[in-house]
């Protein structure tokens, strides 16, 4: 399952066949995103359009937000090219809900946005339409659902008017197989036609795998080269899967563009190739004439719109959490505790860390959880523990990395238990105190995983806390240091303080395609996605990814329209 989720391929073969696993009868399904005619909310622009996908829970029946799109700027007509992966289990009524938004800041907050409208379905009926493709009306519904809490909230308030036609919502599905190659290329281009008036063109390409009923999905666009004709794209990886989902001769379409800021992009022309031809590298075979075919059936004397030339190609496999493990990879687990005086007097019962006899406090229930599935992965069962925020012995001085066994030279404890008993005698000895520092506590492990970086040693920090972080611009910086080493954080908020797990800014927020004004800041480094934090608030699991150079959230396409609306010859 961690295979297929993370790359991808075609159904399993019958060599794959394993009567235990396979008890649950249930496969990967690729979920890809388009609408249709979304309601205009911009003044002098035309929307800026995200959508948010929702699961029901069988049981509670409430809708828990499962992920976003990227934002596209100035249209009404938007491909998403950010995909959800969803488990598909053909005996279970999977309920989904699709919200889309008109994007105005970068605030995760969905209210801060205004409401676009709505469509309900399950997989089933996506899976099973002709050609696993699915189109609805998108309505404001009488109400809309909070994200959290799940109950309803009148779509007036989001200036919409009840049971209004919004547009049309596409969705297509398409099983992933077990592919897990990831393909690097770079493309150059040559003569393409001029486009803007005062200047040359700013092109930018669009790469779509072809389905089975003649149509195309979306898989890929490139970064906007502005102002010239002759344009040279940064590389850019590509999981194998995406782009055609491990058949090597499916036909992949390349459509070239000259991009607008109102979102009006002017189609210069396409071309096709599939994964074969692009393995061959860059050869005489993978020079491609860039076509308009309208501009060809007016013209007798045409012959093409420039031509577009693969630089390079490479593929290699991407392993899996799995592999690794299986592979010998050790999991380092450290744990990091809140010990500031907002938790309140460890002796009194309204304290979060009063140990109560009968009961686990919620520190220890939170440690217990994340720790005793992430101990069977570590072979001598040793972690650290640290506490952050207190006055420590034996001159009362504030640290916020100091072992919770008192052992600076070794701040290991003994399994999970051993863990409990350190954080049980630390609070007998230090005084609770402040501020809420993080950042001692992120370098202190990306300081061991600096050092261990051949695949043999993962490192996870767990962070429990009850409040707002005091060390934010540190905290962050630490974090997109941390980025690009062996080590994932976890941050687990306890008690009702506010906590709100958007508050570090850059990590969590709605992903904008960046436009080509951005610069390299608007780019992601090949290959290079960032090591992902991970909230759990409220009872649910939340997953943040640190921007920074070359480790940026967004994916590298930065158009910001639809392709398919309007093509303008010249």
């Amino acid at each position: 399952m961690e295979e297929a989720m993370d790359k991808g391929g075609y159904m399993a073969s019958v060599s794959d066949f394993d009567p235990i696993a396979g008890s649950i009868p249930a496969t990967k399904v690729e979920l890809t995103v388009s609408c249709r005619h979304l309601l205009d909310k911009d003044t002098f622009s035309k929307s800026d359009p995200m959508c948010v996908l929702y699961t029901q829970g069988i049981e509670t029946k409430q809708w828990r937000e499962f992920g976003r799109t990227e934002v596209i700027d100035n249209t009404l007509n938007p491909d998403f090219v950010r995909k959800f992966i969803l488990d598909y289990f053909f005996e279970e009524k999977q309920s989904l809900r699709f919200d889309l938004y008109d994007v105005d800041s970068k605030s995760p907050d969905l209210s801060k946005h205004d409401f676009l409208g709505q469509a309900f379905c399950t997989l089933g009926e996506i899976v099973g339409s002709a050609g696993s493709r699915l189109e609805k009306p998108l309505t404001m519904g009488a109400f809309t659902l909070h994200s959290r809490t799940g109950k309803p909230t009148p779509s007036v308030s989001n200036g919409g008017i009840p049971g209004k036609k919004c547009g049309t919502i596409i969705l297509s599905a398409e099983e992933l197989g077990n592919c897990r190659d990831v393909a690097t290329m770079q493309f150059c281009a040559n003569k393409l036609d001029k486009k803007d008036f005062f200047g040359k063109s700013d092109p930018f390409m669009v790469f779509y795998r072809s389905n089975e009923d003649g149509t195309f999905t979306i898989c890929h666009k490139t970064e906007v080269v502005k102002n010239t004709l002759n344009p040279v794209w940064q590389a850019f990886s590509i999981p194998v899967r995406a782009l055609c989902n491990g058949d090597y001769d499916r036909t992949i379409k390349v459509e070239v563009y000259d991009w607008d800021r109102d979102g009006s992009h002017d189609f210069i022309g396409e071309f096709t190739t599939s994964y074969r031809e692009l393995a061959r590298g860059q050869s005489q075979f993978n020079v491609y004439e860039v076509v308009n075919p309208k501009k060809k059936m007016k013209k007798k004397k045409y012959i093409n719109s420039g031509t577009v030339t693969l630089l390079s190609f490479t593929v290699e496999s991407e392993y899996t959490f799995l592999d690794y493990i299986k592979g010998g990879t050790q999991i380092n687990f450290t744990v990091a505790i809140d010990f500031t005086a907002s938790n309140g007097n460890p002796s009194q019962s309204t304290s979060l860390h009063y140990m109560n006899p009968y009961q686990l406090n919620a520190y220890a229930m939170a440690l217990k959880a994340v720790g005793e599935i992430i101990q069977d992965y570590d072979s001598d069962k040793m972690f650290p523990a640290l506490g952050f925020g207190a006055k420590i012995p034996p001159d009362g001085h504030v640290s916020h990395e100091f072992p919770l066994n008192g052992n600076a030279d070794n701040p290991y404890c003994s399994g999970i238990e051993g863990i409990l008993e350190a954080y049980h005698k630390s609070l007998k000895t230090v005084q609770l105190y402040g501020p809420t520092n993080f950042a001692p506590v992120v370098n202190h492990v990306a300081r061991y995983a600096t050092t261990e970086q051949d695949g043999s040693q993962y490192f996870v920090l767990l962070i429990i806390t009850d409040g707002v972080i005091s060390d934010m611009a540190q905290t962050k910086e630490a974090i997109v240091n941390a980025a690009k080493l062996p080590m994932s954080i976890i941050i687990v908020g306890v008690g009702q303080a506010e906590f709100d797990v958007c508050s570090i800014p850059g990590l969590h927020r709605p992903h904008r395609e960046p436009r080509p004004e951005h610069g390299p800041l608007g780019q992601r480094c090949p290959g290079r996605d960032p090591r992902p934090v991970h909230f759990l608030h409220e009872g649910t699991w939340h997953q943040a990814k640190p921007s920074a150079p070359c480790v940026h959230p967004d994916r590298p396409h930065p158009s910001d329209a639809d392709l398919t609306s309007r093509r303008k010859e010249e």
